[in-house]
């Protein structure tokens, strides 16, 4: 099927009160209509110019709508023809964006972050090269500059993470931390950020870092398991302990940032 429907054929939506998120207002909108195969694979989607006036909001926020239902992967633009309904796949990964901005998430993220950097240590530890532990050492010494530099270390943070995933060697692994990167990365700004007010916190990061590297340059990989899962265990014992004046101010709005670069 390769149709383009109709000028008139959304005429059943109403247009959307201003939001703080009207794209996503807009993006939902239209994949309940996906979902319903009432946009079926195949149908192009409306013009820009037309959703926009469907909706009554900008071609910016129509825009923006469209580029969420690419990310996951409803939607395909063709170059010169327009954007089409993809062929029905494996269900993209949905977040309650309520829910995903408190405390629990951000545990229940380090939650699968523990299950992924787990098996990502201990396959590290089996299959690294002197190349790997070069980089390997080199992200953390980095990670450590940042902090002492008055940074936070979230980017050196998630290189050193990626650099223990790259030495791994499994594609189908890297592909769902790359699936993920937004997600972990929201997450390791708030464990991070609530961790720096702590000189103990900050200490014990260190120290978790450098037991899950020795374990890998020693090749052990169910010790350098271990040292990972403990590595988040803590983690989450750290966010547990946060001073609830931190998830108030601070850690919710780190929180809110990660549902924003879905």
């Amino acid at each position: 099927m390769n149709s383009t429907l109709p000028a008139g054929a959304l005429t059943r939506f109403q247009s959307l009160e201003p939001s703080a998120r009207l794209s996503d207002r807009v993006a939902d909108a239209l994949a309940a209509e996906i979902q319903a195969e009432r946009l079926a694979p195949g149908d192009r989607l409306p013009t820009e110019s037309a959703l926009s006036a469907q909706f009554s909001v900008s071609r910016t926020v129509v825009r923006e709508a469209v580029s969420r239902l690419k990310s996951l992967g409803m939607v395909e633009p063709r170059q010169g023809s327009g954007v089409y309904v993809r062929a029905a796949g494996i269900p993209p990964l949905a977040f309650d964006v309520q829910r995903a901005v408190s405390k629990e998430a951000v545990v229940q993220m380090a939650e699968v972050r523990r299950a992924l950097e787990a098996e990502v240590a201990a396959l590290a530890a089996q299959r690294r090269t002197q190349a790997d532990l070069k980089r390997i050492r080199q992200s953390i010494a980095a990670l450590d500059a940042a902090v002492a530099a008055g940074g936070d270390g979230v980017l050196q943070d998630v290189a050193f993470h990626r650099s223990l995933a790259d030495a791994a060697r499994n594609p189908f692994l890297l592909d769902t931390l790359h699936y993920l990167s937004r997600l972990l990365q929201g997450a390791t700004r708030v464990t991070r950020a609530n961790e720096a007010r702590r000189e103990d916190f900050a200490r014990a990061v260190r120290n978790e870092h450098r037991r899950i590297v020795e374990a890998i340059e020693s090749g052990d990989a169910a010790r350098a398991r271990q040292a990972a899962s403990r590595h988040m265990d803590n983690a989450i014992a750290r966010i547990e302990q946060a001073d609830p004046a931190f998830w108030q101010l601070e850690g919710t709005a780190l929180a809110r940032e990660l549902m924003r670069q879905r």
